[in-house]
């Protein structure tokens, strides 16, 4: 069957009740058995469940050829330009502070691809104790929803020595049944508002602002999301 990202986030918080589920982390090799405790690996490990989950509910669905490949799961098998799925998990007990896209890849991508900008984002917070593993709290969000401006840029980045790397979220949420570590912050109201701040970065960036393609960027991926959608980008 093909289901869209809400389905599926509706099966997996409201029909399976996932958050406050928990899991252990395990790696067997030659009869031994070790516990992993590090959390460098979970993100690839929810999503590689996430994958057999869906085979296992009979949903139908594409993917990237590679793991670094947008989207993680086409849930529109006849139509790419629909349906696209990017899954994103991140340590709760701390700020999210996993990569939305890389910077330039995703500047290419929005001149070929506008209609990314529609891409749902099926965001998981997990907390781990030990080689214990409980999931928290779980989102579906489109881009904009989770991002915002930083104090330096008018689009948070992750930034190394004057240099941008990734696009990184900002805290959209704000966590419940506990006292919360910081402040919820702002996010863009519309993908308009989105697109915009990512030009009026890449303008700002010495390693982007006098690059032809800034010229016209904002411009051309407003036009080709009309195109390849039929709607105004608001």
């Amino acid at each position: 069957m093909q289901l869209s990202a809400l389905d599926i986030y509706n099966k997996l918080v409201v029909e399976n009740s996932i958050i406050g589920e928990k899991g252990i982390i395990s790696f067997i090799l030659n009869g031994h058995d070790i516990k992993i405790r590090s959390k460098d690996s979970v993100g690839n490990l929810l999503q590689e469940w996430l994958r057999d989950w869906l085979i296992s509910e009979g949903v139908l669905f594409g993917s990237s050829p590679g793991t670094q490949d947008f989207p993680d799961f086409q849930l529109d098998i006849n139509d790419p330009k629909k349906g696209m799925l990017e899954v994103k998990s991140f340590d709760y007990d701390n700020a999210p502070n996993f990569d939305v896209a890389a910077f330039l890849a995703y500047r290419r991508s929005l001149l070929l691809h506008p209609y990314r900008l529609d891409s749902d984002y099926l965001i998981i917070g997990y907390s781990m104790v030990g080689h214990h593993i409980e999931i928290k709290d779980v989102w579906l969000k489109k881009v904009w929803e989770i991002t915002g401006p930083s104090s330096d840029w008018p689009l948070k980045c992750q930034v190394k020595q004057g240099e941008i790397f990734n696009i990184r979220p900002t805290k959209w949420y704000l966590r419940t049944g506990r006292r919360d570590r910081g402040p919820k912050l702002p996010v863009f109201s519309s993908a308009l508002d989105f697109v915009k701040a990512f030009d009026a970065t890449q303008r700002q960036w010495t390693g982007t602002a006098r690059d032809p393609l800034t010229s016209t960027w904002l411009t051309k991926v407003i036009a080709g999301y009309k195109t390849a959608t039929g709607k105004e980008l608001i």
